[in-house]
């Protein structure tokens, strides 16, 4: 097979910053900060706020109205109602505000699908996104985004990152099916006696403040049981913000777009997107991915869906089925049935086949370590690709020393469960310009694409940094072991 490494790299950026919320680690903290503020005069909070302005307006988009925001949250630490100058709001909201460089230590475990904007793209050409995931401090991961194109002879451009980056805010309308959500507390084994007096309040559909108002005002009359009724609620607001959306600027460069940690499943970080673009059999196509959710304990796949990138809909995956990592979607239903690769024991290849989306209840198993490079374990290296021979699927392999390699099996169309060929041999394995980085000797891939006869497979270089490759599809076909 003859491999071709374009000797495009995306490299992370340490410059790249956005801004967040700061949380002081206590209330009291909080209150101090504030009280020092309100001792300033108005010519020194005007000072303040300049320096600010000079420092940091520069670097972002939509500042003022984050410190605003962040004003509104920690009001409440004041201690008198006596009214506050603007100026004195925004500096408030500044210092429990700080920046974050979200991919300063490393830019990788890429996914690619193509943009649904084709505009002005040339002949024998097409764009796509790509999903990178970034980690910055304290090895916190969040999902980014760039575009490129890809021509008929497999050069690859990468559009410019802008200057910018910013975190989406939270969709506070987003609304629940009260029957799903009860049934994803059935599967966290949550309902119990209190399930009727909160749900039986709420309308079949609602949103996450009135699920917190109601919860609250049940909480009033539930203090003889509050050992029982404490968890229970907060195991409700729990699943409710893990269950939600998110809105980016519909005006912003799709590089300046980063899916942030949100919910507390995700404190330490949303890790390896898989994205695919799915087709309903009634021809209607959104953009899905599953990622890892990780809190520094357990390990969480969610699943996050869009029609056009700008609004996200993150969602928990449920069933007991759901467990460990690198979970991909098929683009398609099989046999009726949405299907989906899976990984529960860290160690071989299985489908899992289901009629909810959402809900995951048994899995087979296909795929296990056979060839020297892939002793250690085997998992996908994204969503299958369906072609005439069959359904397509990207593996990494683990082996000595746990090198990391590239390789591929064939799924039959009908039946994806029954294995019709696999190489003997990797696909890609780390030479010696990518075998230094944030994890050594491996390369490893979320998502390829076929255009034109090209197999196109970006690949993250030793977690650190992310290149492409690209390989004719009917050569890696030919070079397959029939199984």
């Amino acid at each position: 097979m003859n491999v071709t490494r374009t000797g495009v790299i995306v490299r992370p950026n340490n410059a790249r910053v956005l801004y967040r919320p700061f949380h002081p680690p206590s209330p009291q903290r909080a209150t101090r900060i504030i009280g020092r503020i309100m001792e300033l005069c108005e010519a020194g909070v005007d000072g303040v706020f300049a320096d600010v302005l000079a420092e940091f307006h520069g670097r972002h988009q939509r500042l003022l109205a984050f410190f605003q925001e962040r004003y509104e949250a920690v009001k409440h630490h004041l201690l008198t109602d006596r009214p506050l100058s603007e100026t004195r709001r925004l500096v408030i909201g500044s210092y429990f505000t700080q920046e974050y460089a979200l991919e300063s230590a490393a830019l990788f475990n890429p996914s690619i699908v193509w943009h649904p904007d084709q505009t002005a793209v040339p002949r024998g050409s097409r764009r796509f996104i790509m999903s990178l995931r970034a980690i910055g401090e304290g090895h916190v991961s969040s999902v980014g985004f760039r575009s490129g194109t890809v021509d008929a002879q497999g050069t690859i451009e990468i559009a410019p990152p802008t200057g910018y980056a910013t975190a989406p805010r939270v969709v506070a309308s987003s609304r629940y099916d009260k029957g799903l959500f009860l049934r994803k507390l059935i599967e966290l084994g949550i309902a119990d006696g209190f399930v009727d007096t909160v749900f039986g309040a709420l309308d079949d559909h609602f949103t996450l403040g009135e699920l917190e108002l109601l919860l609250e005002r049940a909480s009033r009359q539930q203090r003889a049981r509050r050992k029982e009724w404490d968890p229970f609620a907060a195991a409700v607001i729990a699943l409710a913000r893990a269950n939600y959306e998110i809105e980016c600027d519909p005006a912003s460069d799709i590089s300046e777009r980063v899916i942030f940690p949100y919910s507390p499943a995700e404190t330490n970080g949303i890790e390896d997107a898989r994205f695919v673009c799915f087709r309903e059999d009634d021809g209607s196509a959104r953009f899905c991915a599953t990622f890892t959710a990780f809190d520094g304990n357990v390990v969480l796949p969610q699943f996050v869906e869009t029609d056009d990138f700008i609004r996200f809909r993150v969602s928990t995956l449920n069933g007991p089925e759901i467990a460990n990592k690198g979970m991909a979607l098929f683009p398609r239903r099989v046999n009726g049935a949405y299907a989906m690769l899976s990984r529960q024991d860290g160690e071989n290849i299985y489908i899992m086949e289901s009629d909810l989306l959402h809900f995951w209840y048994a899995k087979r198993l296909v795929i296990r370590p056979t060839y020297p490079w892939e002793y250690v374990q085997v998992g996908n290296c994204g969503s299958p690709i369906e072609t005439e021979r069959g359904w397509l699927v990207l593996t990494h392999g683990v082996g000595p020393m746990r090198k990391y390699s590239i390789g591929a099996v064939l799924l039959d169309l009908g039946d994806p469960t029954r294995v019709i060929g696999r190489l003997p041999v990797p696909l890609l394995t780390p030479n010696e310009n990518e075998r230094a980085g944030y994890v050594p000797n491996v390369v490893y891939s979320c998502g390829a694409v076929i255009h034109e006869g090209l197999l196109v497979i970006p690949y993250s270089m030793s977690d650190y940094a992310t290149s492409f490759a690209t390989v004719r599809l009917d050569e890696v076909l030919a070079a397959m072991t029939p199984a």
